[in-house]
C-alpha cells in the first residue's frame, strides 16, 4: 500500500506570462474543468429502458486571482487592451505557481491563450485601514498540472 502523502501548502502565487512573473497574489481559484452531460434513453428488445450519459462540450473555468493592489499597472494595462479591442494579439499562455511558505514552488497549473476577462477593485474607505484588493479574472482555452 502507497504511504499517505501531506496536501500541498501553498502560501502564494504567482501569474507568469509567456514566462515573465507578472505579480504575486495571495488567493487563487477557478482551478477546474467539467464536461456537459448528454443523457439520452433507449429501449432494449424487452422493452425495457436503458438511460445512457456521455460526455458533451468541455468548459474550463475562469482564473480569479486576488492581491492587495499595487503601483505597478501591468495588469491593468493587458485588461486595458482587451477593452481596447486587441484580444487575439493579447490572447497569451502562461502559469499560475504556487509557493510554500520558504518560497519552494510546490504547484503549477499552465493555461493556454488566456486573456483578462474581468478587472476590478475593492472600495475604498478613508475611515478604514483595509487594504484595497485588485481581482483580475482570466479566461482560457485550456488548464494544465504540471507539478
Amino acid at each position: 500500500m502507497p504511504e499517505p502523502k501531506d496536501p500541498i501548502a501553498a502560501w502564494s502565487f504567482a501569474l507568469e506570462v509567456q514566462s515573465v512573473q507578472q505579480a504575486v497574489f495571495r488567493e487563487a481559484e477557478g482551478f477546474s474543468n467539467e464536461h456537459e452531460v448528454i443523457e439520452y434513453k433507449q429501449q432494449s428488445k424487452d422493452g425495457v429502458t436503458i438511460y445512457h450519459k456521455i460526455p458533451g462540450n468541455l468548459k474550463w473555468a475562469n482564473i480569479t486571482l486576488k492581491r492587495g493592489i499595487t503601483d505597478s499597472l501591468d495588469l491593468w494595462n493587458w485588461r486595458k487592451k482587451i477593452i481596447d479591442g486587441k484580444v487575439e494579439s493579447e490572447r497569451k499562455d502562461g502559469s499560475i505557481v504556487g509557493y510554500n511558505e520558504d518560497g519552494t514552488e510546490v504547484v503549477r497549473y499552465n493555461f493556454r491563450r488566456g486573456w483578462p476577462c474581468k478587472w476590478e477593485a475593492s472600495g475604498m474607505n478613508a475611515g478604514g485601514n483595509e487594504v484595497i484588493v485588485e481581482t483580475l479574472e482570466i479566461a482560457h482555452e485550456g488548464l494544465e498540472r504540471i507539478k
